[in-house]
């Protein structure tokens, strides 16, 4: 398979123009639904409905809990009903879940990660697909959203103990966001060929004589959803390298599209809500500018086709989607890794060695570029709250963001969130590779084969979903433990996120003065995607040495 340098080139610039187009417009949409005080009569139902007061705002801690009772109750709801599958209507004629696999997908489809330990086409029908994985895809992606609504408004006031309120930003979320736009998307891919469907259908072929069964199903709306959302679960094993959910380069291209369109759009509604475009402005320029080196960088490797594997293979092609071609796969995993999507339309173990430690350093960075719906967004700021520390320490004065004093407390709670995702990473990837029994999941030899536990767990605690192939966690062991991996990877971080809203929203503003670090423009971009880099380097680089590098530098 030859790399076409002039498509890949094409379609990025087409992905930076049409990002660029929506930027402004959706931004404003955003700020404009979780700044308003109307609710629709629809949202007044759901109030009703679920009891809740839309006029009480809570504190940082009773957000906090209703975070987590929601995400609890999703993970038990699904879990039960996956269980007794078999006695529900659309159950394509399959026995409830195996409990290991059950439990694994509960976990997995509520923290947004959609990790899938399971064959979709002979493991859930439609009921499953799309009342319990579906709906999740929803959800799990409105809350990383309300979550960085919820940090912006405790930079945004002052002298006050309530971030909103979690129902109502939920509520909106799924509402006016995620439901019309997703309604949208799925009416472009079923134009596109993408199946739409209720039932699997019985083909003759009339040269052989034999019958085949061909999956169908609601594919559409649940890609549309599971794109958008930067969630990842396809209905089909194969993802978005099967033809039913990814039919044309279109529809492909259409769908990195989707994966970029809420997070790159998200920090226009922060410049607009804390009052300052220009924040706004800088935040996405750091976030375009990573995305735009990892694609070029994970272009080159693929390219470049390097490591003893892929010369074995005879190139290219191998777990290459010949539809789409090496130069539109490099961008689709570039998008899908840099977001907590996990989506893929080219077999990540395929991809070159170097190729697949860009993938893997995309999610070690926190996925923020632009990173999941919501929770790219948090990462970042959290980190340039960091670079004003650095940048307070270089000038003697006690930092400052955006006229809140950054003491202690809050350089403890954000000290925390980098370290969090990092030591569960490293932690759970270096007690598999000690397990004799563990490590065999992974049946590579060398460094591939400690490439392949490391991406599992740095896909599982950045809530990816994206794996290499070669590796089964279906078994008791790695499901659990790629289960508490996802749970600490999603909810460690969202606890410390809202402490810390909780904390800039009680402080009085300061006015700026002289000795103030700006925190936009190109000289604070500089110094905030030097700070994402050197961190994740600190991290991660002795890892990914016996990974990736080690196998991309072999002859």
């Amino acid at each position: 398979m030859v790399f076409n340098v002039a498509s890949f080139v094409t379609q990025v610039a087409v992905l930076l123009l049409l990002l660029v187009l929506v930027h402004k417009p959706l931004g404003i949409y955003l700020a404009r639904v979780f700044e308003g005080n109307k609710s629709t009569r629809v949202e007044r139902l759901f109030y009703r409905l679920a009891g809740v007061d839309a006029g009480a705002e809570q504190s940082w801690s009773i957000y906090l809990r209703s975070v987590l009772v929601f995400s609890a109750v999703s993970i038990l709801g699904v879990f039960l009903l996956e269980r007794l599958q078999g006695i529900l209507p659309g159950n394509n004629s399959l026995p409830g879940v195996d409990p290991w696999t059950a439990v694994n997908t509960a976990i997995s489809f509520a923290t947004n990660t959609n990790w899938q330990t399971y064959t979709p086409e002979t493991t859930v029908g439609i009921f499953v697909q799309m009342c319990l994985l579906a709906v999740q895809n929803f959800l799990s992606a409105a809350v990383g959203i309300v979550v960085v609504v919820a940090l912006i408004r405790g930079i945004a006031r002052t002298r006050t103990d309530r971030l909103g309120n979690f129902w109502v930003d939920l509520a909106r979320t799924s509402f006016r966001v995620l439901l019309p736009m997703a309604a949208l998307a799925a009416v472009v891919m079923v134009i596109g060929g993408v199946v739409q469907n209720f039932w699997s259908t019985d083909v003759v072929n009339q040269a052989t004589g034999v019958t085949q069964t061909i999956p169908g199903g609601p594919v559409a709306s649940q890609e549309a959803i599971k794109i958008l959302g930067t969630n990842g679960g396809g209905y089909f094993n194969a993802n978005s390298a099967h033809p039913f959910e990814n039919p044309n380069v279109f529809i492909s291209l259409f769908e990195v599209f989707l994966i970029l369109l809420i997070p790159s759009a998200l920090p226009y509604a922060y410049g607009r809500m804390v009052g300052d475009q220009r924040q706004g402005y800088t935040v996405v320029g750091v976030m375009g500018t990573l995305w735009l080196a990892s694609t070029l960088l994970m272009g080159w490797a693929v390219a470049g086709a390097q490591g003893t594997a892929t010369a074995v293979a005879g190139g290219l092609g191998e777990g290459f989607e010949q539809r789409f071609g090496a130069a539109q796969s490099s961008i689709f995993a570039t998008a899908t890794t840099l977001t907590s999507t996990g989506a893929i339309n080219v077999a990540h173990d395929s991809l070159p060695p170097l190729a697949g430690g860009v993938a893997m350093v995309n999610m070690m960075l926190g996925e923020v570029a632009p990173g999941g719906t919501g929770s790219g967004l948090y990462g970042l700021l959290i980190l340039a709250i960091v670079s004003v520390f650095i940048a307070g320490l270089m000038v003697g004065r006690t930092p400052e963001f955006l006229g809140k004093k950054v003491g202690p407390r809050e350089m403890k709670l954000t000290a925390m969130y980098i370290l969090v995702t990092p030591v569960v990473v490293l932690a759970t990837a270096g007690v598999t590779v000690l397990l004799p029994d563990a490590v065999a999941n992974a049946p590579a030899s060398g460094p591939h084969q400690f490439s392949e536990v490391l991406y599992a767990f740095t896909s599982g605690a950045n809530n990816n979903g994206s794996a290499f192939a070669g590796i089964t966690t279906s078994g008791p062991y790695l499901s659990t433990m790629m289960g508490v991996a996802m749970l600490l990877g999603r909810y460690l971080p969202i606890v410390l996120v809202l402490a810390l809203a909780g904390s800039l929203a009680k402080q009085p503003r300061i006015p700026a003065s002289s000795g103030t670090v700006p925190t936009h423009g190109w000289l604070f971009g500089s110094l905030l995607l030097s700070v994402t880099v050197i961190l994740t380097a600190l991290s991660y680089f002795p890892a990914l040495a016996l990974g990736p590098l080690a196998e991309g530098l072999l002859k």
